[in-house]
């Protein structure tokens, strides 16, 4: 057991360097291609890739996933596996190349045709790495992702910004995906030692598809969940407002990798293995989503708060429209934080299928909303997004308590804190933000309300929740070994 907590920790530690340094240095390229170009090439970029998450669905299967949780798994299940993925990467990607003229007539945009035909080799590219990365998940070597994620977000940035210095505009975007992700492929392919034998087998086939088709229908259904405002937005108002919607929507997803999904990427080989003791696996559980919320609420707060000002800094005037719509999506953040985890408790207790209803039900909820909200503009759609955020919340928790035996009393007592800490230092930014009269540069600004905002949630949760606080400081022990959280 403590051999498997060494792994556990080692993969919050690596994913963490992943998102977190990864992050850090996507986000400092998409602030300099944010001001080397213009909203619609940013648009074109994000029409594209609704058609690529499209296709990608249909990619895999859910196999990857399959093969992370599978407790008995045989050498055919990884072969053939792999020879699935590849071939329909073959010939998905046929079908994009064939049929990009008929979707850029689609939208009216005849600059989409030879973006989509670049775009589809993403999908042979990733044909290729799903069942090494599953792999290694498997086996906690996070580090080698990790490194994936990194090199590939390096290189690619440093590709797609100097195609933006030499005036490629939006084909800048497009340079920058295909190096990511073809130095990730060749970082993955390194790190495992697993190759490919010439091995098919229909039983594991059919074995691996039992479980991966509900993995496919959720995610055709998450395709709808997460890219139906794109395709509205982009087929109603045009890339320019699909440009300035997509800015916001990108901080927002960064938001999430940085702050939930460090944890959320170890879930599912954590939780497939405690499945023979539910109280431990549902003290887990809780553990994984209280400490997330400590970090979590806080900044999401502080960004519904700031947008405006981040917005302006970080993008340039020209990206103000992006404000308003940040701003609510950043407070769907909130129940994003305490729900992330629901994906890898159903399938690491073997009921994919609840995912799959729950997304069927949030897929409804999102297409009628933003066909509604679409005709005000991507304000309205930023509402209607957080909407039914805030709807789908209490109906997959109650799955989940249902699940695990986890009353949602108890669920969400543990989050009264936090959000009480974070609330009130909103306040306090407000309040510093408006009363205090500011003769310093903006971005000097900014960091003396956050600092007045961090300050005050720090001394709100210890004085509200001194053990949830010990905790927080004990977790970033992890990263600082040598600091004595006991006497802080």
């Amino acid at each position: 057991m403590k051999d498997f907590q060494q792994k556990v920790l080692h993969g919050i530690i690596w994913t963490a360097l992943q998102n977190w340094g990864g992050q850090v240095g996507s986000l400092l390229v998409f602030f300099v291609l944010a001001r080397l170009l213009e909203p619609e090439d940013f648009g074109l970029v994000a029409l594209a890739n609704v058609f690529l998450a499209f296709v990608q669905v249909f990619l895999d299967q859910g196999f990857p996933k399959a093969l992370i949780q599978h407790q008995n798994l045989e050498p055919e299940h990884i072969h053939t596996a792999f020879w699935t993925n590849l071939i329909s990467g073959a010939v998905l990607t046929g079908l994009c190349i064939l049929f990009s003229p008929l979707i850029a007539d689609l939208f009216n945009e005849a600059q989409l045709t030879p973006i989509l035909r670049y775009f589809s080799l993403l999908l042979l590219i990733s044909s290729f790495t799903g069942v090494q990365e599953a792999l290694l998940e498997r086996q906690f070597k996070f580090k080698f992702v990790a490194l994936r994620s990194l090199l590939g977000l390096f290189l690619g940035g440093l590709a797609g910004v100097s195609a933006a210095l030499l005036g490629c505009g939006v084909w800048s975007l497009v340079i920058q995906q295909l190096t990511y992700e073809s130095v990730g492929a060749i970082v993955l392919w390194r790190a495992s030692d697993w190759r490919p034998q010439r091995q098919f087998s229909w039983p594991h086939f059919r074995e691996l598809f039992s479980f991966g088709v509900n993995i496919l229908a959720f995610n055709f259904l998450g395709f709808i969940n997460t890219r139906s405002d794109d395709l509205l937005i982009g087929y109603f108002l045009g890339p320019t407002a699909l440009g300035y919607y997509s800015i916001a929507y990108r901080i927002l997803q960064i938001m999430v990798q940085l702050l939930i999904d460090t944890v959320n990427r170890v879930a599912l080989p954590t939780f497939s293995r405690l499945l023979s003791d539910l109280a431990v696996f549902r003290s887990a559980f809780y553990k994984a989503t209280q400490l997330t919320s400590v970090i979590s609420f806080p900044c999401f707060l502080a960004v519904a708060v700031l947008a405006p000002e981040l917005i302006t800094l970080l993008f340039g005037k020209q990206w103000l429209p992006s404000a308003p719509v940040l701003q609510l999506l950043a407070l769907a953040g909130i129940f994003r934080t305490i729900s992330r985890f629901k994906g890898a408790i159903f399938m690491a207790m073997g009921k994919p299928v609840w995912r799959v209803w729950l997304g069927l039900l949030s897929s409804i909820l999102n297409l009628i909303f933003f066909a509604i909200a679409v005709r005000w503009g991507v304000v309205a759609v930023g509402l209607a997004y957080l909407v039914r955020t805030g709807i789908m919340f209490p109906i997959e928790q109650s799955a989940v308590g249902r699940l695990i035996q986890a009353p949602m009393r108890d669920y969400l007592r543990q989050f009264v804190a936090p959000l009480v800490s974070a609330t009130l230092m909103a306040v306090a930014i407000l309040v510093a933000q408006q009363s205090i009269s500011w003769k310093i540069s903006p971005i000097l600004q900014l960091i003396v309300l956050n600092s007045i905002g961090a300050a005050t949630y720090l001394i709100l949760l210890r004085l509200l929740a001194p053990k949830l606080f010990q905790k927080l400081l004990a977790a970033l022990v992890t990263f600082l070994p040598n600091v004595n959280y006991k006497n802080v």
